[in-house]
């Protein structure tokens, strides 16, 4: 029995789609590579990877906030603002599917790119292992917290990248509510917030932090609160998305 029509189809069609088309273009190829030459600097130059004396992958998990920042929303900028830029979300929407198998469509296809970049990094666990007994579970906890990372930052990608048809813009301010996510729990940030603001308040603020979450997974600590948080900052900000796409689509 065809899948096509349905709504697991339609996803599927276009998350095909668009994943093929980040590697219609050098853009693909260049995206990888500037990932991979940027992990690698933080992670043996920036992170002091050797002179840990560890056979762990502290040093290449623990930049990974700071280095998603700019690459998640160079990644995603393009997912509505090129829809909207060359007149073709019209006709998208015109197409039978729902916004939202659109929305997943795009969505998905950009997080198996960027899981597909971080999936390259492995000859760094295969170093990891050849110089000592490293806890290959503490790594792969790692790796999930750090996929989800990237689909949080994404997900906020999308809602910006449906904003406005500047892939500029959306990139700018993708990157400012990202910036946002981390420095909200980042400690000089608080302790700053403590001179002024009520306990309550700063604490408030602090629970948007991707930072406290994101440090489980680096311990290798799968908490179901931590990945309630990052689903749910995807579940939001896709939500957002189909609220704008819609009133697009209203005229």
């Amino acid at each position: 029995m065809s899948a096509q029509g349905t709504p697991l189809g339609n996803i599927w069609t276009i998350t095909k789609r668009e994943f093929g088309g980040y590697f219609a273009s050098p853009v693909g190829y260049v995206f990888i590579v500037i990932f991979l030459l940027l992990v690698g600097f933080f992670t043996f130059m920036a992170g002091g990877f050797f002179e840990r004396g560890e056979a762990s992958l502290t040093s290449f998990f623990l930049w990974h906030p700071w280095l998603y920042l700019f690459l998640v929303p160079a990644a995603g900028m393009r997912l509505w603002s090129e829809e909207r830029r060359l007149g073709t979300i019209e006709l998208l929407l015109t197409m039978p599917i729902t916004p939202w198998h659109a929305i997943l469509g795009k969505f998905l296809a950009s997080w198996l790119f960027l899981a597909l970049a971080l999936a390259l990094t492995f000859p760094l666990v295969a170093t990891v292992r050849y110089l000592g007994p490293a806890d290959l579970g503490v790594i792969a906890g790692g790796y999930a917290g750090s996929l989800m990372l990237a689909g949080a930052y994404l997900a906020i990608s999308c809602v910006t990248s449906a904003m406005t048809r500047n892939q500029v813009i959306s990139f700018i301010l993708s990157v400012v509510f990202c910036l946002f996510l981390i420095l909200a729990g980042w400690p000089p940030v608080t302790n700053l917030l403590v001179k002024w603001a009520p306990n309550a308040l700063v604490k408030g603020v602090a629970a948007f932090s991707v930072m406290p979450h994101f440090e489980g997974f680096q311990r290798g600590v799968l908490d179901s609160r931590d990945l309630l948080y990052f689903l749910s900052v995807m579940g939001f900000s896709l939500f957002t998305t189909s609220v704008i796409i819609r009133s697009h689509r209203a005229g």
